[in-house]
Order: structure tokens, then C-alpha cells, then sequence
């Protein structure tokens, strides 16, 4: 299942939303450039990634970096980093549908100080599960996992039209927000189960987990409960029954 399109319109331009999405698009292509340098993406990686063991202290094994010392600003560079295409138009299409609603839920401030939390506790859970990792940890999926979390709590019966593919069938199908992002975080609850089983993986699973509780338990402190009311006493989010209304 991928989710092509969420029936709630929203009150604000999101334009911290949108400043995320052009920032990981500016960064893949100037300073990562693009996935067409192999060097330039192994050094971005590298020396703007998180990599759990500059983080603890622990002596992990041999890894595709040479260890250093750590900072903070590393956690936050590593959400803004992407290690292919396919990683990066992933990520910010899932922020692009989930994360207008959810800005708009909280105002435009909130939702920078929002978003760099739910990060931080993705890039934490990953760390604390991985200590001694020496693979650099990049991309913004755990703090868009929050995003997705904060969406789940605060619009789970609006409409996604939602493209499903099983072999040869394929169709568009509506479904309630609680279905799709319920599905989703299933996913990461089984692929870090596998991954833990058989050592590691390519995934980060315990980020994406970390960040999408982090955005459960932190959405009732940033959302304006006013705004979000509206919405629903509009039907716009509510049954999922309302018509139009676009992603922005």
C-alpha cells in the first residue's frame, strides 16, 4: 500500500513543511551530489551522519567511516541527509502528505521545535538499540515517522486515497488514516524484529518506531486542540465523508 493523497485541506500554508522538503532536495543534490558522486556522497554520509559509536563511546568494529569525535549538530545534519533516490523521494512524499495537517494543527513555530524532537528521539531509540554501530545513520524518515504519529492522534478516520498492488491487481483505494499508518508502523514493529533476529539490516526500524511514538506521546503538547476541533466539527477530518479539498 502507498498513500497518493489525504482528503484534508488545511487552514495555513505549510511552509515550514515545504522549507524541510527543499532543504533534503538541496542537500541531496549540492553537497551529496545528487547520487552521481560516490565520493561526495561517502564523505557527506561520513562526516554529517550519526554514527551511534562517536555517540556512546563504544568500541564498535570496523564500519565505512573513520570514527571521530561526535556533536550534536550531527544528529541534526543526519535528518537532512539521504543515501539514494529512492530514500530521498520517499521520505519527503510521505512528509508532503502528513505534514501539512499537521503543521497546520500546531502553527508554524511549534511544529520546527516538533519536528527536530521527533528526530532526536528516532536518532536516541536507533543509538540506544545500536550502541556500538559504526554505520553512519541519515535520513529524515524518523522525524517524519513523528509526523505520521502526530497525524494518526489527530485525524485517524480521514481519507487517504491509498494506490494498492497485490501481483497483478492494482487500484486506488480510500481508507481511514488509522488503517494505512496502523499498517505502516506494523511494518517497522516486524522489520525490526527480523532485522534485530538476524543482526542488523539496511533499515533504520528502531528510528522509525522511536520517532512515531515519540510523535504520539509529544502531539497533545504541540497541537492547538481549537484548530483541530474545527476541523472536525467541519467533517473535513472526521468520517473521512468530505469531498475536495487538496494538499495544500
Amino acid at each position: 500500500m502507498f498513500p497518493l493523497h489525504d482528503d484534508n485541506p488545511t487552514e495555513t500554508v505549510p511552509w515550514v513543511t515545504g522549507l524541510v522538503l527543499v532543504a533534503c532536495g538541496a542537500v541531496w543534490w549540492w553537497i551529496q551530489g545528487a547520487g552521481f558522486s560516490p565520493d561526495a556522497l561517502e564523505a557527506s554520509v561520513c562526516g554529517l551522519g550519526a554514527i551511534p559509536a562517536e555517540v556512546t563511546g563504544a568500541a564498535g568494529g570496523p564500519g565505512p567511516c573513520r570514527l571521530g569525535g561526535w556533536t550534536w549538530e550531527a544528529l541534526v545534519s543526519s535528518m537532512f541527509l539521504h543515501g539514494s533516490w529512492m530514500h530521498l523521494i520517499g521520505n519527503l512524499w510521505f512528509l508532503w502528505i502528513f505534514g501539512n495537517n499537521v503543521e497546520d494543527s500546531m502553527g508554524h513555530g511549534r511544529f520546527v521545535v516538533f519536528y527536530l524532537l521527533t528526530g532526536l528521539a528516532a536518532a536516541g531509540a536507533h543509538i540506544a538499540l545500536h550502541p556500538a554501530s559504526t554505520v553512519p545513520m541519515v535520513g529524515a524518515s524518523g522525524a517524519i515517522s513523528g509526523v505520521m504519529g502526530a497525524y494518526l492522534l489527530l485525524y485517524p478516520k480521514a481519507r487517504v486515497d491509498t494506490l494498492f498492488f497485490f501481483v497483478v491487481f492494482v487500484r486506488v483505494v480510500p481508507l481511514p488514516a488509522w488503517v494505512l499508518l496502523g499498517y505502516w508502523m506494523l511494518l517497522q514493529v516486524v522489520g525490526f524484529g527480523a532485522a534485530s533476529t538476524v543482526g542488523g539490516g539496511g533499515v533504520a526500524y528502531a528510528a522509525h518506531v522511536g520517532g512515531f511514538v515519540a510523535g504520539l506521546l509529544l502531539i497533545p503538547l504541540f497541537r492547538q486542540a481549537d484548530r483541530v476541533e474545527e476541523k472536525r466539527a467541519r467533517g473535513v477530518a472526521g468520517a473521512g465523508d468530505a469531498g475536495g479539498g487538496g494538499w495544500w
